[in-house]
């Protein structure tokens, strides 16, 4: 599916919380019962936020929201709707946030995520993530994994893809 990658505007928040919220139902459908949240706190605290738009439907498809951790952008969230996934929707977002991160002199871009689910740890792991040791966690790393604790309903990682010159 082609889309367009902009950054968030204040309009498309309603349609990017649905986006969220659709897919946190996969979540559930694997047996994952995660902690309700709302993703407007996540789009208030991201420091950036990309959507990607049908350009047929002028409608949001899927976001990438990224933060600041130990001076390397992270990947808070990415959802993609699910009645529009397995399109390379995630993927194109993924790679436009790598791109991004790269353009702006950073070398590396982690995240967290479960080890286990396919749409996760193994799909950043076969997208050039991998799986980044404790012992070279930077504070806010470390921080942010014992904030997570209340999602911990399954084994997470944190992860690296180190990003090419």
């Amino acid at each position: 599916m082609d889309v367009e990658m902009r950054p968030m505007r204040p309009e498309d928040e309603p349609e990017a919380v649905e986006v969220s919220s659709a897919a946190d139902t996969l979540f559930a459908e694997a047996g994952l019962i995660l902690p309700p949240d709302d993703p407007r706190e996540l789009f208030a605290h991201a420091e950036h936020t990309l959507v990607a738009i049908d350009p047929a439907a002028g409608r949001v498809r899927g976001l990438a929201a990224t933060v600041t951790v130990d001076g390397c952008p992270h990947l808070e969230q990415l959802a993609v709707d699910p009645a529009h996934g397995r399109r390379g929707i995630g993927s194109a977002l993924l790679e436009e946030v790598c791109s991004r991160a790269r353009a702006a002199g950073h070398d590396a871009v982690t995240l967290t995520t479960f080890r286990d689910l396919a749409w996760n740890g193994p799909w950043y792991g076969q997208r050039g993530f991998d799986v980044l040791p404790r012992a070279v966690w930077g504070p806010g790393l470390t921080r942010l994994w014992g904030l997570e604790t209340a999602i911990r309903v399954a084994p997470r990682v944190v992860m690296v893809r180190v990003l090419a010159g």
